[in-house]
């Protein structure tokens, strides 16, 4: 291979997913750059603008000038970060949120479009020619926690998260069929009826393929949003995914406007416990019980998110 074919398949490549055709709406008003930007602020946890100058390579000049753009379009608020106020946090408005969600779409519907191209039967082998690409070009390199990005489910996502909390909470922890029957009713309730505003789903993506999750959704108490279904796959533990999971159901219900955010565990999940409690959560009670084959000790957490937080 030579420098020449790598970059005949990038010009390739970008015309087949219109990368350079702006005629086609794609993004508009904004660049593939600022569309970029508007994607990492809905989807990352980390939204210094340190931050983003480094998750995306950018020029300070260069990323100031688009967050300037974004904010005179209404789209972003900057204000002091709270673990450092050198720094600013960058967060997006519910304009903000609706811009990113509609380029997404597009997106979602541009590519949706060409893979429609793909006979099935092809389709896992052009998942593995590109899975083959992306691990090739990191040089053998270990997996690092910028290269876990955080997303809204696709499709085939929902019955990951069953199949997987299922697989891993038996292998793990003995746990039978009846916690897979609750993950199931869980998710399932949160496909059939939810409302964006309020709930929301994470999927953690590591080198193309699913290592996380975790859900927000609405609690019966009132202003109460409920923590559900934290995932981390064995092999990408280590690498903040649980931290960034949870910071983002965090800031999602305080954006939200909900005044406390809960959850329930069992005390066998202690490095879920000591998550939990990093970011604020407090034991509030907790009972015995006999559930999904084992005898276990339930605890529900709580986390005041009113006067908490950035």
């Amino acid at each position: 291979m030579t420098v020449q074919d790598i970059r005949a398949f990038n010009r390739f490549y970008t015309n087949v997913i219109g990368a350079l055709d702006y005629s086609r709406q794609l993004y508009a008003p904004y660049t593939l750059t600022e569309s970029r930007v508007l994607y990492e602020l809905a989807h990352s946890t980390r939204t210094d603008a340190a931050d983003l100058r480094t998750e995306l390579s950018l020029d300070a000049g260069y990323l100031s000038r688009i967050l300037n753009k974004f904010e005179q379009d209404g789209l972003i608020e900057r204000t002091p970060s709270a673990r450092d106020p050198r720094r600013r946090r960058v967060t997006l408005t519910p304009r903000g949120r609706e811009t990113a969600a509609l380029l997404a779409e597009r997106a979602d519907e541009s590519v949706g479009a060409l893979l429609a191209t793909v006979p099935s039967a092809d389709r896992p082998r052009l998942t593995e020619a590109m899975r083959t690409v992306r691990t090739l070009l990191s040089e053998g390199r270990p997996p690092r926690r910028e290269d876990v990005l955080l997303r809204e489910p696709g499709p085939g996502d929902l019955g990951w998260i069953v199949a997987r909390n299922a697989a891993l909470y038996a292998a793990e922890y003995g746990f039978d069929a009846d916690y897979e029957a609750l993950v199931a009713r869980i998710v399932a309730d949160f496909a059939q009826d939810h409302d964006p505003q309020l709930e929301r789903v994470w999927i953690a993506e590591l080198d193309g393929r699913p290592v996380g999750c975790v859900m927000c959704v609405r609690d019966e108490a009132p202003a109460t949003a409920r923590l559900r279904l934290l995932l981390v796959e064995p092999e990408a533990r280590g690498l903040g995914i649980g931290d960034r999971l949870v910071s983002a159901v965090v800031d999602f219900a305080r954006g939200a406007g909900y005044r406390d955010l809960v959850l329930w565990t069992n005390d066998v999940l202690a490095a879920a416990r000591r998550l939990y409690q990093r970011h604020g959560f407090v034991l509030a009670a907790e009972k015995p019980h006999r559930s999904f084959g084992r005898d276990l000790n339930g605890q529900d957490w709580r986390l005041e998110l009113t006067g908490t937080g950035e």
